[in-house]
C-alpha cells in the first residue's frame, strides 16, 4: 500500500489522505483514493493473487483503461476520465453511485445505450484488438458474419476455455457444439454491427440524482445489437422502463424475448461457468435444453 500511494503521488502530484478498498476487481484489485487535494480516485492494481479472480489476464488492466477511453472519446456514455494506465496500474475518477436503478435511471440508461447502438463500422463485427470480460481473453478478429462470430469466438472460444478449465463437463460442451451447428435456426444477420458495452450487470452501472453517473467495466466490440439486449436480462439490471424506452427509440424486433435473448445469454452464462463453475453448469444446461440439446 505504502508503494501505491507514492506512485500515485508521483502521478498525480497529491499525496492520498486514504485509500480503501472497493468490492469488484476480475482484472485487479480495485481502491477509492482520498488525494489531499479533495480529489477522488479510483486504482485497479494488477495482482495475479487478486482477491477475485485466481489469473487475471496479464496486461487486463492496460486493456480496461483503453476500452475506457474509447468510449470516452466516441460515445455519448458518462464514462470515468482515464489520468493513466499501464500493464500494473489504472487510475481513473470516482464516480457518484447512490446504487439505485428505479423508472428515471432505466430511462436514461435506455437513451444511452441506444444511442451506444447506432455507432458502427464498415470493418465488420469485432475490433480492432481483443478485450476483456470478467479478466478473461475476448477475442474480436473483423469477421463479416455475425452468426460466424458469435458462434466461433464467443460460444466456441468461451466453451473450449472452461473445458480446458475442467469447469464445463465434456458432455456439455458437446450438447454445445450441437447447437451452435443449429444457431442459423433462430438467429438472422443484424443489418449492420453496432457497439456494444458487453458487460451491462447492475454492478458496471453507476447512478445519482435519479440518472446515470458512469458506466465501467466494458468488454466492448461490434456486435448485434441485441447481445447487449440479452445479457441486461441475465442479472436483472433492466426491466420494463428501460426496454419501454429502447423499444421506442430502436425497435426490438419479435422473437427476441421469446428465443434469441436466452441463445444470446449463453455466452455470459459461459463465461460465468469459467469463471465460477458448478452453478452456472446448471443454468447452462436449462438453456441448452430449451432449444433441444
Amino acid at each position: 500500500m505504502d508503494k501505491l500511494s507514492q506512485r500515485i503521488q508521483n502521478l498525480m502530484g497529491s499525496a492520498p489522505d486514504h485509500i480503501s478498498r472497493l468490492s469488484g476487481g476480475c482484472v485487479g484489485d480495485v481502491f477509492k483514493v482520498c488525494l489531499g487535494n479533495g480529489q477522488n480516485l479510483v486504482a485497479k492494481v494488477s495482482n495475479t493473487g487478486s482477491i477475485n479472480c485466481v489469473s487475471p489476464l496479464e496486461g487486463g488492466l492496460r486493456i480496461e483503461g483503453q476500452m475506457l477511453i474509447y468510449l470516452r472519446q466516441n460515445t455519448q456514455l458518462p464514462i470515468p476520465h482515464v489520468h493513466f494506465v499501464d500493464n500494473h496500474l489504472l487510475l481513473m475518477d470516482f464516480l457518484p453511485n447512490d446504487g439505485g436503478l428505479g423508472v428515471c435511471e432505466q430511462t436514461h440508461a435506455a437513451e444511452l445505450v441506444a444511442h451506444l447502438h447506432t455507432i458502427s463500422t464498415d470493418k465488420g463485427f469485432g475490433f480492432a484488438n481483443n478485450t476483456v470480460i470478467g479478466g478473461l481473453d475476448q477475442p474480436n478478429p473483423w469477421t463479416t458474419s455475425w452468426i460466424d462470430f458469435f458462434t466461433n469466438q464467443r460460444l466456441l472460444y468461451m466453451g473450449q476455455n472452461a473445458l480446458k478449465a475442467h469447469k464445463l463437463p465434456p458432455k456439455v460442451w458437446d450438447r454445445l457444439q450441437k447447437l451452435c451447428q443449429n444457431l442459423e435456426r433462430w438467429l438472422v444477420e443484424p443489418a449492420k454491427p453496432a457497439l456494444v458495452h458487453g458487460d451491462l450487470w447492475g454492478g458496471n452501472v453507476l447512478s445519482a440524482k435519479r440518472r446515470i453517473s458512469g458506466f465501467i467495466d466494458p468488454a466492448i466490440y461490434f456486435a448485434d445489437a441485441e447481445v447487449e439486449l440479452a445479457f441486461t436480462t441475465l442479472f436483472n439490471t433492466f426491466g420494463e422502463a428501460f426496454f419501454k424506452r429502447y423499444h421506442e427509440i430502436r425497435p426490438i424486433r419479435p422473437g427476441f424475448f421469446e428465443q434469441r435473448r436466452d441463445l444470446y445469454n449463453l455466452y455470459p452464462l459461459l463465461v460465468h461457468v469459467r469463471l465460477f463453475g458448478e452453478t452456472y453448469v446448471r443454468d447452462l444446461e436449462s438453456a441448452l435444453r430449451k432449444f433441444g440439446f
